[in-house]
């Protein structure tokens, strides 16, 4: 599996910048406009003078023209918070590839964050706990001192994410995008963490990250099943099966439903839904998937 964490990776990734609905707030001393006004030095629009307003801002030049106060309106920049929610399951690092990819995608969200001077915390979920091992980050200096240990995370036992997510002392609302990295193959009811995100007026995406035989089993004959999160024997006991073309056909039909849900949940909530297969070069992903769903523009 190719490392993607490269300086190669990053340089690419310095055409992409990361979209916000217009309703997020952030914090003063960002990038991004919001539909409100503020202290910076580009000129936005004027407004007649009110008691109490700041009599500096009065224009002089159309109290000349007109014999009426107005005052200059100046844009409003914020910045905004990309939290990052990475499921350290066993099933997401029984396979090294799925679990590289989903750290790469998890990275690339970051830089995106950091680039555009925004804040970035990386929240590692295992059992039913929610860690930040390496704080808020802002700049590239502080994203790079501590990217090869996100390239380290061990991922084991189970994901309980909604769990995890509602534990959480202190979570700010409408200030940025929360992003959830996970195959969402848990029986904790992940959906009430992403109900708790949007109540707090979160910009939420959803990326299920899969292997193509999780998508598309390819082996037949007789295996024996066991049970990635817990690494036992599905049921406590060795179950062998012959593994039959109309038993893959039902997997198939069961896992199509099962993002048809996740689907639907999504688009009763306004948030959005990304399925990625490591099949699939992460920049297929990067450059055309999350630019489809509106989530990225290209700069220039």
């Amino acid at each position: 599996m190719k490392n993607f964490l490269n300086d190669e990776f990053f340089d690419r990734l310095e055409v992409l910048s990361l979209n916000f609905k217009s309703s997020l707030m952030g914090i003063f001393g960002g990038t991004h406009r919001i539909k409100s006004y503020g202290q910076t030095v580009e000129f936005a629009d004027f407004r007649e003078y009110l008691l109490g307003d700041d009599i500096r801002k009065i224009d002089w030049n159309l109290f000349a023209r007109f014999g009426k106060y107005f005052i200059k309106l100046f844009t409003d920049e914020r910045r905004m918070h990309i939290r990052i929610f990475l499921d350290c399951s066993r099933s997401m690092g029984a396979v090294r590839e799925k679990a590289e990819y989903a750290i790469s995608v998890a990275a690339a969200f970051g830089y995106l964050a950091v680039r555009n001077m925004d804040k970035v915390s990386f929240y590692l979920i295992n059992e039913d706990k929610c860690e930040n091992p390496f704080g808020y980050l802002v700049g590239k200096n502080a994203f790079f001192s501590v990217i090869e240990n996100l390239a380290k995370i061990k991922f084991d036992g189970d994901a309980k994410i909604s769990d995890a997510i509602l534990s959480m002392s202190a979570l700010g609302g409408n200030d940025g995008i929360s992003v959830i990295i996970s195959d969402f193959f848990t029986d904790n009811d992940w959906q009430k963490a992403v109900n708790y995100l949007t109540f707090k007026a979160h910009q939420v995406l959803l990326v299920q990250t899969l292997l193509p035989d999780e998508i598309h089993p390819s082996f037949t004959g007789r295996s024996e099943l066991i049970d990635s999160e817990t690494e036992h024997l599905v049921d406590g006991r060795h179950l062998r099966l012959r593994i039959s073309k109309q038993m893959i056909s039902a997997y198939s039909q069961a896992m199509d439903e099962y993002q048809e849900e996740i689907k639907t949940f999504s688009r009763k909530l306004g948030i959005d839904y990304l399925t990625v297969s490591t099949g699939v070069p992460i920049e297929d992903m990067l450059f055309k998937r999350l630019l489809d769903i509106g989530l990225y523009r290209r700069v220039t």
